[in-house]
């Protein structure tokens, strides 16, 4: 390609797109680490978009109203903190591009949620950002609906990678997205045909856009080196017939580097000293290494506040609000918890404790969910094709659809992975609170995302029903036995197995309340007895663990703690060690998570040294040992009910007899403690 004709047609944008390549050339070069390829081809496509198409003021970095911007193609980093720091964006300063990669310093080297103002989403493993997006562009369309379009009427902007659409994630997200007509999602394809290890071809000959086309989608193409044909594909791509638009932007990677560019050479690791000097000989560029030269920081800077006056007149419409519409939408936006949660739930648990129904708590969560979707109308439900399984669709809420943009449930199909990362999204765009269930063996499927959910601190909610060999006749590819302890050993993961109707309806309390982690609710399919004998207006599963039953005489001699369908095994273990004279207590452990974060005082009162300890869980050992043997336990007078291997298939009662999970099995081991 001709760079000088390049620099000739267009002088003014070929130096706003410079800056981009020269920072991004600069960062990687100072840190020796990093991906300077993407950002050097994507220059032209970004200024293009952030010049003339994307709705944003770098003074409000959090303004609800402005188009959503997401680098799906993380490893391209620098192009997003380059843009970030030329249009204004106060967080973003030069001294940060210039730590790039470094400890404590914003511009990690791939884009993290909560570093920086102006990152949408993390977006590291490949895949995640375009399908994150999906769920940005679903929560548009429904606060479009339910608040109108003068308080939210935006677009979801995505650059996606080769790397991105290789990822098997990617198309259960644009399955989705066509399938919902999410007409304000645009994904710009940086069609460059390069991959660490060398062209596209070696491993991949997919037609992407017969693919996209195929999925629902309106597909459009450009050259991408050419401001001019990218501002007729961006403005086409805005005038929506009602589906997503898929634009192929035809890129070179490494444009400007005249050695390195269209090959893996620049796509993972800096260009060298001398590479650099010849690309800035090559475009042109004087200025010496982090300077931007005035006239084009200025332009750069006028770009940043060109969303202004559309933020002015979005406040003025927001304050013209009555004042209690006005206070709800700010709510919402906000994320703060709704009023109606905790009494909505404390009358829930009086009505379950005088009634005392036997039911699968995934049934309690549906019958939860009931009471509580009704006051709440941020949340939003769904299921990856197992709505009737997981209980999850309450009758209030309406299919989400192309033809009902206020229903608030919405049929993910059988897309796991996708379900979760577009959770992720619709709570990062704000104004809901997103539930979806799946069975809890498919943590597995869902896993990438859930992370995510974790290391952004999103408080989404994972409603995994049939969460242990009880589900029975299904088998072993779907009965759990490590699922809960992987979970439980995710950092900031909140993970609730109760063990009733009142231990459900808390736990749905404590994960429509969080703010900072998502909660992950493990479920039975098999009836369980109500085990709370007396109303306790404090909600008990908040501690993570607690005392169900008592042992005769206040002081136990044997502590049985179990979670979720296995506490109905410990209180019967109980009763039979009571009536041979032996003190038990019961504790019910629904979250280790919020255990571990109780006052050292309360733990004790709870497991006393000098007992017996038994845990009942039909699942791994592995999460209980802090539990057996720390907290005052001993080696010698603890042991384990459960899973130390896969299950089978059979009716449950069947199983739990087959693998000794049963009451005479707790017994037996605790008298050889003893």
């Amino acid at each position: 390609m001709d760079i000088e004709a390049r620099r000739k047609a267009d002088p003014a944008h070929w130096n706003l797109a410079a800056a981009i390549r020269v920072l991004a050339m600069d960062a990687v070069q100072a840190a020796n680490s990093g991906h300077p390829g993407a950002p050097m081809g994507l220059a032209d496509v970004a200024t293009v978009l952030f010049q003339k198409h994307l709705k944003f003021d770098a003074s409000a970095p959090h303004w609800f109203d402005r188009d959503r911007f997401i680098l799906s193609a993380g490893h391209g980093s620098m192009l997003l903190y380059a843009l970030l720091h030329l249009t204004g964006y106060e967080q973003m300063t030069m001294e940060q591009v210039k730590n790039f990669r470094q400890l404590h310093a914003i511009t990690a080297g791939h884009p993290e949620y909560g570093h920086a103002e102006g990152i949408e989403t993390t977006t590291g493993p490949l895949g995640q950002g375009i399908a994150t997006s999906v769920g940005f562009a679903i929560a548009e369309e429904a606060m479009r609906a339910e608040f109108g379009a003068d308080l939210c009427d935006h677009r979801t902007w995505v650059i996606a990678g080769d790397g991105c659409l290789m990822e098997g994630i990617s198309q259960e997200a644009i399955a989705l997205a066509g399938k919902q007509e999410l007409g304000r999602l645009i994904v710009l394809w940086d069609n460059n045909n390069i991959t660490i290890d060398g062209r596209v071809s070696i491993s991949d000959k997919t037609d992407q856009m017969a693919r996209f086309a195929a999925s629902g989608w309106r597909v459009l193409a450009c050259d991408g080196q050419d401001p001019a044909d990218i501002d007729r594909a961006l403005t086409e791509a805005k005038n929506s017939d009602g589906r997503p638009t898929f634009v192929a932007c035809k890129t070179i990677i490494g444009f400007g580097a005249p050695n390195k560019a269209d090959s893996h050479k620049v796509h993972g690791s800096p260009l060298g000293a001398e590479e650099i000097e010849a690309a800035r000989i090559a475009i042109g560029w004087t200025a010496p290494p982090f300077v931007i030269p005035g006239d084009i920081a200025a332009e750069w800077r006028a770009i940043g506040s060109r969303g202004t006056e559309a933020r002015a007149a979005w406040n003025a419409r927001v304050d013209a609000l009555a004042a209690d519409a006005r206070n709800e939408f700010a709510r919402r936006i906000s994320g703060e918890v709704n009023p109606h949660l905790a009494p909505t739930v404390a009358a829930l648990k009086e009505q379950a404790v005088a009634a005392k129904p036997k039911i699968a708590t995934r049934k309690a969560s549906e019958n939860t969910l009931e009471v509580l979707n009704p006051v709440m109308p941020e949340n939003f439900g769904g299921s990856a094709d197992l709505t009737g399984s997981n209980n999850t669709y309450t009758k209030d809420l309406g299919i989400f659809s192309p033809e009902d943009r206020k229903g608030r449930y919405l049929n993910y199909g059988i897309r796991e992975h996708g379900m979760a990362a577009a959770m992720n999204g619709i709570w990062l765009h704000g104004g809901f609170r997103p539930y979806g269930g799946t069975f809890m063996c498919f943590t597995d499927y869902a896993r990438g995302a859930m992370r995510l959910s974790a290391l952004m601190g999103l408080p989404v909610i994972y409603v995994m029903t049939h969460d242990s060999i009880g589900l029975g006749e299904d088998g072993p590819t779907h009965q759990p036995v490590e699922h809960l302890a992987i979970c439980r050993a995710t950092p900031n993961t909140l993970t609730l197995r109760p063990c009733d109707q009142v231990e459900t309806a808390e736990a749905w309390e404590l994960a429509l309340s969080q703010s900072n982690r998502p909660s992950i609710l493990a479920l039975s399919r098999q009836n369980l007895p109500e085990l709370r004998l007396e109303n306790s207006a404090e909600n008990l599963s908040a501690k993570g663990a607690y005392v169900l039953r008592e042992a005769s005489g206040g002081k136990p001699a044997v502590v049985l703690m179990a979670t979720g369908s296995e506490v109905e095994i410990a209180v019967a273990a109980r009763e039979a060690l009571e009536a041979d004279g032996t003190p038990t207590s019961v504790v019910s452990v629904p979250s280790m998570e919020l255990f571990r974060e109780q006052s050292a005082a309360y733990r004790k009162r709870v497991l006393p040294a000098g007992t017996v300890r038994i845990a009942i869980e039909a699942a791994v050992r592995q999460p209980w040992d802090w539990l057996l043997l720390g907290e005052r336990g001993r080696e010698g007078k603890s042991d384990f009910v459960g899973m130390t291997g896969f299950g089978a298939s059979a009716p449950a009662p069947e199983l739990y007899k087959e693998f000794g999970i049963t009451a005479d099995a707790v017994v037996e081991k605790a008298k050889a403690l003893l």
